[in-house]
Formats: structure tokens, C-alpha cells, sequence
């Protein structure tokens, strides 16, 4: 079995996320918090957790299942910005079955600004 990935590739996916996105996410998620409400210049904050959709965007193009997650909140994300995510296969280990993948990462705004960072392991099937 070949791995998938390899120590030291890079992943990366951006999006912009739109009031419809918001709203979506505040159905779904229940999450009403007034902050999420309170306009910057006619935009309203993005959830953290819609924010993090963007690693798990990355995970499921690689087949990845998390076993853990850890997620550091670092700058607010805004409706109508642009935010990449990078994620870096930082240890592989090959079994049987399935691949061990541990990974870091960051999101960052428009600005180069960081918003979000990651840690995260789990296996990718194979």
C-alpha cells in the first residue's frame, strides 16, 4: 500500500462565506448568539465552527476521519472575506488498513491575518 500523502505535503482550499452560509449555519446549528448579529461595515461574524468547515473541507478530499481536533479561534471571520486554509501532513505512519495522518494548519484572512489554527489526527482509509 501506497500512502496517500506524504510528510511534509500541503493542502489548501478557500472560500468566501455569504450571508446565506451564515444563515444556513445559524439554522442547522441553532446558533443565534447576538455577536454573530451585530453588523462591521454591513457584515455579520461567520460561527467559529463554519470557519473550521474549512479543514474538514481538506480531510474529506483526503478520505480523512478525525480522531481529534483542536481548534484555536485566533481573529473573527466576516461574511463577504476571503479565507485560505492551508493544512500540513506533518507525521505518516502506513498500517495495514488505513493510513495515520497528524497535521497542523492555519486560515487566514484577506489581510494574510491568521483566524484560525489547527491541530488534528486521524487515519485516512484507503
Amino acid at each position: 500500500m501506497t500512502a496517500p500523502v506524504s510528510e511534509g505535503d500541503r493542502f489548501s482550499y478557500s472560500r468566501v462565506f455569504t450571508e446565506s452560509d451564515f444563515e444556513a449555519f445559524a439554522d442547522l446549528s441553532n446558533d443565534r448568539g447576538e455577536h454573530h448579529f451585530e453588523t462591521d461595515d454591513g457584515r455579520v461574524m461567520v460561527h467559529g465552527l463554519l470557519t473550521a468547515t474549512l479543514p474538514t473541507k481538506i480531510g474529506s478530499d483526503l478520505n480523512y476521519v478525525a480522531r481529534r481536533m483542536e481548534f484555536e479561534f485566533v481573529k473573527p471571520v466576516y461574511t463577504g472575506e476571503e479565507v485560505e486554509c492551508v493544512l500540513s501532513a506533518d507525521r505518516v505512519t502506513e498500517q495495514e488498513e488505513f493510513v495515520e495522518l497528524e497535521a497542523t494548519g492555519k486560515c487566514t484572512n484577506e489581510a494574510g491575518e491568521i483566524v484560525l489554527q489547527f491541530e488534528t489526527a486521524g487515519v485516512i482509509f484507503t
